[in-house]
């Protein structure tokens, strides 16, 4: 291991050296890109390649013999290859560079291969799922575009929904949707576009093209990016017979651009059409109810009972009248029952009474101490007694016994 400090400084030549011993241990490596650049020096046996990664801006110089090139010509700029090289670390000038061994150019047949391959990945983590997907406003307040430089995409999407809805508000981002730099540019413009609070709903869109012009919107990275975001994405890359993978995770697919415009705005006419049905119904619907209504008020008011509303009462007095007068009859006749039976009572109880005894001449005789005397032969002769009589008492003497007069 290198040791180095302010003090002990290595030169340049020993950090080269070993920045070169290290590479060289990597050995051959395969490594995958799009050609960026292609540089044919004539005369000088090698054609100079920059490799770019299909993903991120980055890139690899890559220096290929003329015959190994030349095994797998025809390549041009944007064509996808894999190769076989050395990495080579140029220590005069500490230029790193891959020296080429062999070139493969990737086929339609392998790239769709290594698409299906990446479906079923992200189809088994569910970023396909219906039930993930976000349901598109009704009226949203501002549309996210993004489209390519002045392409017909966006005439298409705008002159469209500005048909539709003549207030639709724009919020354009124009990058490139084929090439080289289309993942980066798209995916940059795909998160501005899903944090900007004023943005509803996003639109991607592209005028159709050939399976490699639509590599880009299949690349894992601008996928898991697009379920990711917060905001409803319209897809409208192509026509019908175009599907890349942007289009199964986004939350609407859209055959064509201006298919795209009529999903994320309505119809002016149509909803005005709407309203005014709307409208016209509610008021068939209250006049209807209105005269079901008078048509009840007047049923009610042909009854009877609101014809005279008093009946009730009278009917109901002739029935409290025949209450009334039975009640007082049958009182009257229990109360002469009762009178004539108190009548008797009083008569049985005058005829018992000892008063009405005396009433008829006849008198009660008590000693002087209260007590009556029922035997003459009770008193003595001279003793005072009282006559008790109907209207009083008057005081005697008894003179004796009858029997005891008639022996004298």
């Amino acid at each position: 291991m290198l040791e180095t400090s302010s003090e002990k400084p290595a030169p340049v030549r020993v950090i080269s050296e070993a920045i070169s011993e290290y590479i060289n241990r990597l050995g051959q490596v395969w490594v995958e890109g799009e050609i960026a650049q292609l540089n044919d020096r004539a005369g000088s046996g090698m054609i100079y390649i920059r490799l770019r990664d299909p993903s991120v801006d980055m890139y690899l110089e890559v220096t290929c013999p003329r015959s190994v090139f030349k095994a797998v010509a025809p390549l041009s700029e944007n064509a996808r290859v894999v190769i076989n090289s050395k990495v080579n670390f140029y220590t005069p000038t500490g230029r790193l560079s891959l020296s080429a061994k062999e070139i493969r150019q990737v086929g339609v047949g392998e790239l769709l291969a290594r698409l299906e391959a990446l479906k079923k990945v992200l189809a088994a983590e569910g970023l396909f799922a219906l039930e993930r997907k976000k349901r598109l406003p009704f009226l949203p307040n501002k549309i996210g575009l993004i489209c390519g430089r002045a392409s017909a995409a966006e005439k298409d999407v705008k002159e469209n929904a500005r048909r539709r809805w003549p207030a639709v508000r724009f919020e354009t981002r124009e990058v490139a949707v084929q090439g080289a730099d289309a993942v980066v540019q798209v995916s940059a413009a795909l998160r501005e576009l899903d944090n900007d609070p004023e943005v509803d709903v996003i639109i991607i869109t592209r005028g159709g093209g050939s399976f490699e012009d639509l590599l880009a919107f299949s690349d894992e990275g601008l996928v898991r990016l697009a379920a990711a975001c917060k905001k409803p994405i319209v897809s409208a890359i192509g026509h019908e017979q175009d599907t890349p993978l942007l289009d199964l995770v986004a939350d609407v697919r859209a055959s064509t651009p201006t298919d795209a415009a009529k999903l994320v705005v309505p119809d002016f006419q149509e909803e005005v059409g709407k309203i005014k049905n709307l409208r016209e119904r509610s008021d068939r619907k209250i006049n209807d109810l209105v005269i079901l209504e008078m048509t009840k008020i007047v049923n009610l008011i042909q009854r009877p009972v609101m014809k005279d509303p008093l009946i009730m009462v009278t009917s109901r007095q002739e029935i409290i009248s025949g209450f009334i007068s039975r009640s007082f009859m049958s009182m009257n006749s229990k109360l002469l029952r009762a009178f004539d039976e108190v009548t008797h009572i009083a008569a049985r109880v005058r005829t018992l009474s000892p008063q009405a005894t005396l009433d008829r001449g006849y008198s009660v005789v008590q000693k002087s101490d209260g007590v009556i005397v029922k035997d003459p032969a009770a008193l003595a002769s001279g003793e005072k007694i009282q006559l008790r009589m109907a209207k009083g008492v008057a005081l005697a003497t008894a003179l004796g016994s009858q029997e005891d007069s008639k022996s004298e």
